[in-house]
């Protein structure tokens, strides 16, 4: 099911592991206490300790500390020098796991159908605790110990000042009443909670009364009703829940609840978000049960043995649209990852992955059997499990590419309601969603700025309305799904490829239009008609007896052929306007070799199985299970994950040349119109049919459509999962990020002959129709002279500006070593002066005239992406829509006058664009004129009021504004004075420049040869349009340089002379000779 994403062979085991959410970095510790932070993605190791004994580099780098201090007596022993003792819990801590673990606390809480269906689409971060350093936290029995990565100084917590208890388990809290910063609550031997601060390292409260054990795993969660909770499990098997909200601080809090969960002791305990429904909680015991609890009632829904014969030692909640019945992954000691399906109803186990076959074979000895010690699930990742083995790290990666069953329906015109459908389990339902705020967010905001010196705007979150409707029409499955909508919106079609079968139904009454058996299906997106490709399931053969067994190898060969050409032919069929479909081809003219992925839009893509080789080692990389996750391993169709080809499937080799195996077919003539291509992940087609973009594994090719199919370029955007169009923009979702690509063709040598072409046709016609309605005399001209036009199109690249809009990442942070102030000492304690560090901020907003607020920053800070696979819904009421895996639906804001300025002008309103320009800070100005130029707005460009005056000459040119481009060349030479007289009939004059003060005629001379080409530019564009006087002011200024010995170099002189005779200066000409020659 799974494949290898990354592995780290080691030669203890791995007993502890913890990966951080937004940094691809995962800490382990094996069973002989050495602690490793290790960066998966680069396969590095970041640091390593000894945190079992004691760590002779810790030991010895602060004592050189301490001497660089001044401290040359030693008081005492110590911290670093006391022996850590068994290492219990590894973890990391910083604002971005803070944000996250309560991001996710309370998107579980707001499941509940007593929540309010008004949340906001990202919940407000809470305040930063670390300021930009990053810890890993190592519980030991004897100590704490507290590393920062950033400046790799660490701070021990022996157990003497915890009440001197072994410390066996840890969770963060979130801040108290009293402003102690960052908690971690520690579960000690005796049964007692004991919560440590991180700003002053003394032991602010303990929860006593509880256990009678000692506490082994702890956990915070926020119910419904918006209370925090704290959990805890102890070798007495109790689960008590305790109050976390500290409102009303207290050194000593007692449990509110009580329950007995296992025999023989709690191992850990999790957390499940449940779609439509309040949180649960998850606990595995030592007498080998796993038992769910409702998290309102506390009561006991339902208590399995997932392995009967092994006790789980690991315990995640998991939800990946892949395996839409799969929620709970646990492991105990063998060398599987198991997964129960439907914990509260069937609570079926099955083997997810035999981790045995992800690695390599020559790791594994032929004596040794893989264990799996510990086990844990990416945060906000789903689709990477990482488990820590006898033989090293091994982290898993499920299909990354597969995205949530749901799709968005069109809004009718004018409406501010949204919808989409999705399916879950066997029903359809509708989610509907909007915006409540009271003022619209693509109006921006002009108002108040607040005292943080943030916009109103900027602080105000984007509140999601949103509910969900039962639709009458059931499904017929309740496996893996995919949803599309055709070009109208009219119909929906459902592929389940597991299966394999695809319905379409008509959205006005979900009735059912069509029907049958396939895993692949594409629409076109100029009309209501698709393509797909049926699989004929293999018939079962009757057993005979005493038949002969060749009867029955010819049957076997007749269903397999049979099967093998129906995979190679493409059905192409439309939906009429009565909701009947009709078949339009049965077959497309190309290849016969079998069909493995159809790609819809503009044009067909289609897909074709090659012969390949693939290597050993890529060949090791991937499982070779092949039952599927939908629960129909026994219905004898293979799962869409056995096939290496499965186009739903990340089980490709990623190694090796792509095979060139994808065609692209014209919807009207079934007929190929491409040579073959390498195949891409996926397709985007944009719907005014200009622009396509194909996406591959580490960029997005990005072509244009029109006048004809031409590539503009790449963008690397690696590990794309889907992206949608909207008016020149590429919104892309890749499994870390949401990015937009603004993207325009620019003008090319075919655009201009397409023109020309189009002008005569038109020509051709007046004309035809002239001759038509009057005959010869129509015919009759009389040629005018040639006035020269000022309507000149030049050649204009392609642009392609990617803005990463959200991540997981929180905002940069500068170390606190850079930053923090002074530290002044009160009462013997350290401590900061928060208005010291108030005044250091620096403020993301400014004021202009008139009292609106101007975004201080090119772009926007990085919005939070939502966690796990999302779909891209699209911009709709100024916001860019996106649905995660649970339905529910979230807004990211677009506001910010560095993204709608550009979104503006994509759209094609420049007008507009400029206006919102007000609000951008005027450094600012000359980035976004130009990316107006690059789309096709060099004229608007020129009003935006904060742009340089050569940006603005450029622009001038670019729009044919040739006065303006000369009074901002004028200005960059500083040669306004320069040749003012020349009006005067006598040439003397000229050539002495009398006009000119003697302190500027240097200044002037030098600006002139410094933009001497420029000037010549000029000339020859004024000349081209027939603008004789801004030529003739600019031929001024060059020959009055000119006539300074040695202020223009030969050539341009050269070409003044040759400018000058056009223009029938030959007093000056014979000058310039002069020079010439005497330059050379």
């Amino acid at each position: 099911m799974l494949r290898l994403r990354a592995f780290r062979q080691t030669n203890g085991k791995i007993v502890k592991i913890q990966l951080h959410p937004t940094y691809p970095w995962l800490v382990t510790a094996d069973n002989s206490d050495h602690v490793s932070v290790w960066n998966w993605e680069h396969r590095q190791v970041i640091y390593e300790l000894k945190a079992g004994g004691v760590d002779e580099r810790r030991l010895v780098g602060t004592k050189l500390e301490k001497l660089a201090e001044g401290e040359t007596e030693f008081r005492g022993k110590p911290t670093e020098a006391i022996r850590g003792g068994s290492v219990k819990q590894v973890g990391f801590y910083d604002d971005d796991v803070r944000f996250w673990q309560h991001w996710q606390n309370r998107s579980a809480a707001a499941e509940a159908p007593s929540a309010a269906s008004q949340q906001p689409s990202a919940f407000s971060s809470p305040i930063p605790s670390t300021r930009g350093r990053h810890f890993i936290i190592i519980c030991c029995e004897n100590k704490a110990i507290f590393l920062d990565l950033v400046t790799m100084r660490g701070r021990d917590v022996p157990k003497q000042e915890l009440d001197n208890r072994s410390l066996l388990c840890m969770e963060f809290l979130s801040r108290s009443a009293t402003g102690d910063g960052p908690l971690v609550a520690f579960g000690g031997s005796d049964g007692v909670i004991r919560v440590l601060s991180m700003i002053t390292w003394k032991l602010v409260r303990r929860y006593t009364g509880g256990h009678k054990g000692s506490i082994t795993c702890l956990m915070t969660f926020i119910s419904s009703s918006g209370e925090v909770f704290l959990v805890s499990g102890a070798s007495d098997g109790l689960l008590i829940i305790w109050s976390a909200d500290h409102i009303h601080d207290s050194s000593e809090l007692v449990p509110k609840l009580s329950l007995k969960a296992h025999d023989g002791g709690v191992v850990a305990v999790e957390l499940s978000r449940v779609m439509g429904s309040a949180p649960q909680l998850i606990t595995i015991g030592a007498d080998k049960t796993l038992v769910i609890w409702d998290s309102i009632s506390f009561r006991e829904l339902r208590r399995i043995k997932p392995v009967p014969k092994l006790a789980c030692h690991s315990v995640a909640s998991w939800c990946h649209p892949r395996a839409p019945n799969l929620d709970i992954l646990t492991c105990v000691k063998d060398s599987h990852i198991w997964a129960i399906e439907r914990p509260t109803y069937s609570a079926l186990t099955r083997p997810l992955c035999e981790l045995s076959s992800l690695i390599p074979p020559q790791v594994l000895a032929s004596n040794k059997k893989l264990r799996v010690y510990c086990m844990v699930a990416h945060p906000l990742q789903p689709h990477l499990v990482a488990t820590g083995t006898n033989i090293g790290v091994i982290l898993s990666e499920l299909d990354a590419r597969a995205l949530p069953a749901v799709a968005a329906l069109p809004t009718p015109p004018g409406g501010r309601q949204h919808s989409a459908v999705y399916t879950v389990e066997r029903e359809l339902k509708l989610l509907n969603f909007q915006l409540s705020n009271t003022t619209n967010p693509s109006l921006g905001s002009t108002g108040t700025i607040s005292e943080s010196g943030k916009s109103r705007m900027e602080t105000e979150q984007l509140l999601v309305k949103q509910t969900k409707k039962h639709i009458s029409t059931p499904a017929p499955h309740d496996s893996y799904s995919i949803l599309s909508i055709s070009c109208s919106g009219k119909y929906v079609a459902i592929v389940w490829p597991d299966i394999p079968s695809f319905y379409v139904y008509k959205a006005s009454d979900w009735s059912v239009v069509d029907s049958g058996t396939g895993r692949l299906f594409a629409w076109d997106t100029c009309g209501d008609r698709y393509a797909l490709a049926e699989t004929s399931l293999p018939p079962r053969i009757p057993i005979i007896k005493g038949g002969s067994s060749k009867k029955a190898k010819e049957a076997a060969a007749a269903a397999a052929a049979a099967s093998a050409a129906s995979a190679a032919t493409v059905q192409v069929r439309i939906l009429l306007d009565d909701g009947t479909s009709h078949v339009m081809a049965r077959s497309l003219d190309g290849r016969s070799d079998p069909v493995i992925g159809l790609h819809g839009g503009a044009l067909l893509g289609v897909a074709y199985r090659t012969s390949r080789r693939i290597s050993p080692m890529s060949a090791t990389a991937y499982s070779t299970q092949s039952t599927p996750l939908s629960g129909f391993g026994n219905s004898g169709v293979m799962s869409s994950f056995a096939a290496a080809d499965d186009p739903y499937s990340s089980n490709k080799p990623a190694v090796g040349a792509a095979p060139q195996n994808f065609q692209l077919y014209s919807w009207e003539t079934y007929q190929p119109v491409s040579g073959l291509l390498s195949q891409p992940e996926w397709t985007a087609w944009d719907q005014t049919v200009e622009y396509c973009a194909f996406a591959y594994h580490q960029y997005i090719v990005i072509s244009s459509l029109r006048p004809q199919f031409r590539y503009l370029g790449d963008v690397a955007i690696p590990f794309a999962t889907s992206a949608v169009w909207h008016h020149r923009q590429l919104f892309v979702a890749t499994p870390t990020t949401i990015e937009c690509v603004f993207v325009d063709a620019g003008v090319a040598p075919i655009d201009l002959e397409t023109k020309r072409k189009k002008e005569e046709m038109k020509a051709q016609e007046a004309q035809s129709r002239a001759f038509a309605e009057h005959g010869e005399l129509a015919l009759i001209a009389v040629d005018n002279p040639q006035v020269a036009t000022s309507d000149r199109i030049s050649l204009r690249p392609p642009m392609l500006q990617v803005v990463r809009l959200a991540s997981f990442q929180h905002a940069p942070s500068i170390p606190p070593f850079i930053t923090l102030p002074k530290q002044h000492k009160v009462d013997g304690e350290d401590t900061v002066l928060p208005k010291e560090m108030e005044e250091k901020k620096v403020n993301e907003v400014a004021v202009a005239g008139g009292g609106v607020s101007v975004a201080a920053t090119r772009f926007p800070p990085e919005q939070k992406r939502p966690i796990g696979p999302l779909v891209v819904v699209g911009v709709r009421d100024g916001v860019l829509w996106l649905i995660d895996r649970y339905m529910c639906a979230h807004a990211l804001s677009l506001s910010h006058p560095g993204i709608r300025c550009r979104c503006l002008a994509a759209y094609g309103d420049a007008v507009s664009a400029v206006k919102w320009a007000t609000r951008l800070s005027r450094e600012h100005h000359d980035d976004l004129a130009q990316f107006m130029l690059g789309m096709g707005y060099a004229t608007e460009a020129l009003h935006l009021p904060g742009i340089s005056k050569r940006l603005e000459f450029d622009l001038a040119m670019q729009s044919n504004d040739l006065k303006r481009a000369l009074q901002c060349l004028l200005t960059m030479s500083n040669s306004r004075d320069v040749g003012q007289e020349t009006t005067a009939a006598d040439i003397t004059e000229i050539l002495s420049l009398t006009a000119v003060k003697q302190e500027n005629l240097v200044d002037a001379v030098q600006g002139i040869a410094k933009f001497a080409k420029e000037f010549l530019d000029l000339i020859d564009a004024a000349d081209a349009t027939g603008q004789a006087d801004i030529a003739r002011e600019a031929l001024k200024r060059l020959a009055s340089a000119g006539s300074v010995k040695g202020a223009l170099q030969g050539q341009v002189l050269k070409g003044l002379a040759l400018r000058l005779a056009n223009h029938g200066e030959l007093t000056r000409l014979s000058v310039r000779k002069q020079s010439f020659l005497q330059s050379q």
